[in-house]
């Protein structure tokens, strides 16, 4: 991933150093185990854990070159090690196959991922909650097809928001829970050269599940399902994201990013406030969605295992982890000094010369035994009138000017159907329904 869009906590998962030191404790974890067996001398174990007490620096040049030679690079891994612990490492890796070590290393690098994305979902909860409180009763209008409908609360599209990446908080623990596989058993998963009891070590010493069959390899609909959720996340975050967008648009202007001292919009306008963040939320999102396809094609892998899957996870693992790590920190610090207009939405609200109200007086009329075919049409007839004056006609005084309208409902009544508060008395219950357990 390039550094732009990088964290350094995320970055520092998948570097060649921390994989490695990975690759080590599992191997060195079995050898504990297997000797416990009695497979292996206790001595190999003790030399290879007194070999790390010293903290040693991983050579990756070292381990690379050696790479170069073998074409493969646990064997490289392996060799480099026993290079640093000496006779006593030739007893790691009894029974054992690449793919123990590869699959399991990587399971605790997606775990250890989801961690950190967790804790970056909690950061945005926490801000959400706060802005969507402080705008629980902030009219604004609704919009559907991008028009307006009734009114809303700004609070409410935030408390939206967080239901939705609360809901997302759960798709990823599930999903965390899922990809924390081990398998150490052996070539083509049987245990035939290793016993099970290694596999249990290991898993519990890196807070690990076993993996019940693992065909040489971990079953591949895990990882899918866990880049399928990074892609549910990252579409959760353009939804946001796209919506301060549209509510930035000048002749809109009812939220905005915050436009810090000495910054610029254009090179060529100095007039400009751009949504320039939001708008590589949008395209950073499209990023993380764009690694679900190839996850999803990993799981057709050939018999007991192939490794057709092996050079697209050391893409995607790093780069949709790496990106929405990224995305979420991004749109915590968005949402946290979002500019918002509450006047600006009071006078878009009020824009349309009542039309927002249209509903309340079709169904007070089908109330008093009007039709709602001639309800529709009474109402409907005159907010075409004010729809096509752009707002300067009032919808309350062509209804109470229209007879027909009259006849069935008496102006006071028309009246009361143009409250804005009837519209925000069931905020209070929403905000329970989302809140409640935060």
């Amino acid at each position: 991933m390039i550094p732009r869009y990088s964290r350094p906590d995320m970055v520092a998962l998948w570097t060649p150093e921390a994989r490695f030191r990975i690759w080590f404790e599992i191997e060195a974890h079995a050898t504990d185990a297997l000797a416990d067996l009695g497979v292996v001398p206790k001595e190999a174990a003790a030399a290879l854990w007194a070999w790390w007490a010293t903290n040693p620096v991983i050579d990756v040049p070292a381990i690379d070159a050696i790479e170069a030679v073998t074409k493969h690079d646990v064997i490289a891994f392996l060799t480099w090690v026993a290079e640093q612990v000496g006779d006593e490492a030739r007893f790691m890796h009894q029974g054992m196959t690449s793919s123990d070590v590869l699959d399991t290393c990587l399971s605790v690098q997606l775990a250890r991922a989801a961690d950190l994305l967790i804790a970056d979902i909690d950061a945005l909860l926490a801000v959400l909650k706060r802005r969507a409180i402080e705008h629980k009763l902030t009219p604004t209008i609704g919009r559907s097809h991008g028009i307006h409908a009734e009114p809303v609360t700004f609070g409410l599209k935030l408390a939206q928001a967080y239901a939705e990446f609360d809901r997302n908080r759960a798709r990823l623990v599930a999903a965390r829970a899922d990809i924390a596989t081990c398998a150490v058993s052996g070539a083509v998963g049987t245990f035939a050269n290793i016993d099970p009891a290694v596999e249990a070590h290991v898993a519990a010493k890196l807070g690990l599940s076993i993996e019940p069959v693992s065909t040489q390899v971990i079953p591949r609909d895990r990882h899918a399902m866990f880049f399928a959720t990074l892609g549910v996340i990252a579409s959760s975050i353009e939804r946001l994201a796209t919506e301060i967008r549209h509510l930035q648009r000048t002749e809109v202007l009812e939220a905005e990013e915050y436009f810090s001292p000495g910054q610029k919009g254009s090179s060529a306008m100095p007039h400009k406030r751009n949504p320039v963040l939001t708008e590589n939320l949008t395209g950073l999102a499209r990023m993380v969605r764009g690694y679900v396809t190839p996850a999803l094609e990993n799981i057709a892998l050939w018999h007991e295992r192939d490794i057709s899957h092996s050079s697209v996870e050391r893409y995607i693992g790093p780069d949709a982890t790496i990106t929405l790590d990224f995305a979420l920190a991004r749109l915590t610090g968005v949402m946290d000094k979002l500019l918002i207009y509450p006047a600006r939405m009071e006078k878009n609200m009020n824009k349309m010369g009542g039309l927002i109200h249209s509903q309340r007086v079709l169904l007070a009329l089908t109330q008093v035994g009007v039709s709602r075919e001639d309800s529709y049409r009474l109402v409907q007839r005159n907010a075409m009138k004010v729809w096509e004056s752009d707002g300067a006609l009032s919808l309350l005084d062509l209804l109470k000017a229209d007879p027909e309208v009259t006849a069935a409902l008496p102006a006071s009544e028309i009246e009361d159907k143009f409250d804005l508060g009837y519209h925000l008395k069931h905020v209070d219950t929403i905000f329970d329904r989302v809140f409640a357990r935060s």
